[in-house]
Parts: structure tokens; sequence; C-alpha cells
């Protein structure tokens, strides 16, 4: 068995190697290009186990893989450096102005889109003649429905597009994770059966004290890391303060039962906008943006890896590819309508968008890590191979085909190019 080091060490060498690979010969962006090539061995991995039964190369490294519990790596992780990372540098006064479409597109999408997914599979599944209770369709609309921020982040660094735009789909990418784990948690414990009949009202206080509480939380402690850092001008300290803040802030979060990832959203944002204006000098504004700007980077990269070298542990069914496919297509379907009602509601009481909106937001709706850590961190019931395929299946679309796709969908809708 590896010691922590050991893993630590292999996933940066991997990275390392397959980056400057992907950079020198291949030329995909470079988180995608990571992903792939982690894929690629993969599947190249189960091709020698097929093909040379007497062999433990394959053996050793799932056994090495398995050693990474995907669920604590990426939601008590990774995702909290992450998200403070990418609110670092989003302009807080475009997210205020345009702060009843972030919050309509990351609170009703969701639930739409949550709805539309679990009743569609569960319908897709009954055709297909696949065991799939109503119960856990819609855990998987749960867990599946919400944009991942990592991937959103990433992509929109290659891909220009018109700020209100961009505002609107990191906003939305920021937030709705904490509205999709709330409804994850409250309809996972209602299939799982460990909570009696639900209602709106409580489902609607469960979302207000995890969002509301997650964001007062943030303000507070990211009020008080500002303050800090005023009081002083010494770049180490400072970045040590934004660090602390991130992890203290995090975990306090899951003390209070408030949302962590909501808490250090609105504490990054708060550090953005205030930090640069009145308590950074020129020297930290330039050590500490670098700074998170590399944790984006590296934290971003191993992250990808891991999910292309994840199919070596999930347990696929070829009986299950089919489901798995079909599965795609709702994804992209309930996303334009969770996507199409908010657009077009707010548009008829005066909210402006630019053109080609729905459709950039749609195909831009890009999954990732969590909902892969939320996918793998169900019990073990019959319906969790069900749910694994279908969860990478969308995982793997959305990263590699709409990642890549989106300049040319950016390009026909939106006139505006590569950076």
């Amino acid at each position: 068995m590896l010691s922590t080091f050991d893993l630590l060490a292999v996933l940066l060498t991997l990275t390392a190697v397959f980056g400057w690979l992907n950079h020198r010969y291949i030329g995909l962006p470079h988180t995608i290009g990571l992903l792939v090539m982690g894929l690629v061995a993969s599947l190249l991995l189960v091709g020698v186990e097929l093909a040379i039964t007497h062999t433990s190369l394959y053996a050793d490294v799932v056994s090495a893989v398995r050693q990474i519990d995907f669920y604590e790596a990426v939601m008590n992780g990774m995702l909290a450096f992450l998200l403070f990372a990418g609110a670092l540098h989003v302009d807080l006064g475009s997210l205020r102005r345009r702060g009843l479409v972030v919050g309509l597109t990351a609170t009703l999408g969701v639930v739409v889109s949550t709805a539309l997914i679990g009743v569609g599979l569960w319908l897709v599944a009954g055709w297909l003649g696949v065991a799939l209770p109503l119960a856990w369709a819609l855990v998987f609309g749960a867990l599946i429905s919400p944009t991942d921020p990592v991937a959103v982040l990433s992509t929109l660094k290659a891909v220009s597009v018109p700020a209100s735009l961009e505002t609107d789909m990191t906003g939305e990418s920021l937030f709705n994770d904490g509205v999709g784990v709330v409804v994850f948690s409250v309809l996972l414990a209602v299939a799982a059966g460990t909570m009696g009949t639900v209602d709106a009202g409580t489902v609607g206080k469960l979302l207000l004290v995890e969002a509301v509480g997650g964001g007062l939380l943030g303000l507070v402690t990211g009020y008080v890391a500002y303050r800090a850092m005023r009081a002083i001008d010494n770049y180490p300290v400072e970045i040590l303060i934004s660090l602390a803040l991130v992890a203290g802030t995090y975990a306090l979060a899951a003390k209070l039962h408030t949302s962590g990832p909501i808490a250090v959203v609105v504490a990054g944002l708060l550090i953005g906008t205030r930090g640069p204006a009145d308590a950074m000098s020129d020297q930290t504004q330039q050590y500490l943006f670098a700074f998170w700007t590399l944790i984006d980077e590296i934290l971003n990269s191993i992250l990808f890896l891991l999910i292309g070298l994840e199919v070596l542990v999930l347990r696929f069914e070829l009986s299950l590819g089919w489901f798995a496919l079909a599965a795609v297509p709702l994804a992209l379907f309930a996303r334009l309508v969770s996507v199409a009602l908010p657009v077009l509601l707010l548009r008829l009481f005066g909210q402006t968008f630019t053109s080609g909106t729905i459709a950039v937001l749609t195909w831009g709706g890009l999954r990732g890590g969590i909902s892969i850590a939320l996918a793998l961190s169900l019990p073990e019931v019959a319906e969790k191979p069900v749910l694994l395929a279908a969860t990478y299946a969308i995982v793997l679309f959305t990263i590699v085909v709409q990642g890549l796709t989106l300049a040319k969908v950016v390009r026909r809708t939106v006139p505006v190019e590569l950076k």
C-alpha cells in the first residue's frame, strides 16, 4: 500500500508528464488534455488486463487509485480552494448587477433540471428494462444538475464571451452547488429511507439555512480577514491569512451545517473586491493573486487527471451502455429548459440578455468532479452502478465534447473569438 506522500508524488508526476506531452504534442486545452490522457491511460490498462491475464500491472494501479477517496479529495479538500480562487477574480459589481439572473438560474434552474432529469431517467430506465425507482432517479437528477464551477471556470479561460454573459455563467456555477447539494441530501435521505415525508417547507428551510447561513458566514470571516490584511503590509502573512480564511471558513461551515461552498465563494468575492481597493499594497496584490492562480492551476490539473483515472475503479457494466448514453441527451434537454425558463421569465420583467445567452448557457453547462464525487458517495445500493455509469457518461461528454466545442457555439451565436 502506498503512503499518502507516495500517492501525491505519483499524481504530481503523472500530471506533469501528461501536461508536458499534451502541451508538446497534442495541443488540447490543458485540463481537458489531462482528462483525456488519464482516460486513455486507464483504457489502455484495461486492454492490457484483457490481453495479458497474468500481469499484475492493472491490479496494482487499480489498488493505488482505490486508495484515493475521490469524494473526500474533492468535496473536503480541493473544492474550497478552487472556489475561493475562482471567486477571487470575479467582479463583485458585475455580479451584483446580474444578481437576479444568477440567483434564479442557481435555484429555480437546479430544481427544474432535477425534476426533468429524474422523471426522464425513470421513464428511460423503464423502456430499457433497467430497474431504477423514481426516488433514486431524482437523486441522480440532483447530483448531475448543478454545473461544475471548476469545469466552467477552466473552460471560460479559453473562451471570450461578453462580460454580462461571463458573469451569468460564472455566478451560476459558483452558487448552484450549494443548492444542488442540499436538494441531493434531502432526496438521498428520502430514497434511502432515512427521512420521512418531506414537504416544500422543509426543503425551503434547509435551503435557507444552508445558503443564507453560508453566505453570512463567508461575509463575517471574509471581513475579519480583510481587516487583518488591512492592518499590515506583509505579503507572506497576508497569503497565510487567505489560506486560513479558506480552510477555516469551510471547516466552520461544516460544523454549523451551512454551505461551505457558498461561504468560501462569498469570502473570495469580498477579498477579491475590497482587498485590492484598500487592504493590499501593489506587491501583496501581485503575489497573492499569482499564488491563488497557481493553486487553481495545480489543483485543476490534478482533479481533471483524477477524473480520467477514476474509470479504473468505477463499476461499469456493458449492459448499461445504452442507458448511460441515453442520459446524455436527457441532461442536455433538461439543461436547455432549466436555462430557458429563467431567461424568458426575466425578459418579461425587462432584464436584458446578450444574444445567444440560452444556447451558450446550455452548451456551457459543464459537469465535473463534484457530480462524480456525489455519485461515489451514494450508499452501496443496487442502483449505484446504474447511476455511476450515467454520471460518468454525462461528465465526459460535457467536459470533452461541450468543453472543446463551446468556442464554436459562442462564435455562431455571439460575435467573439478565442482569447
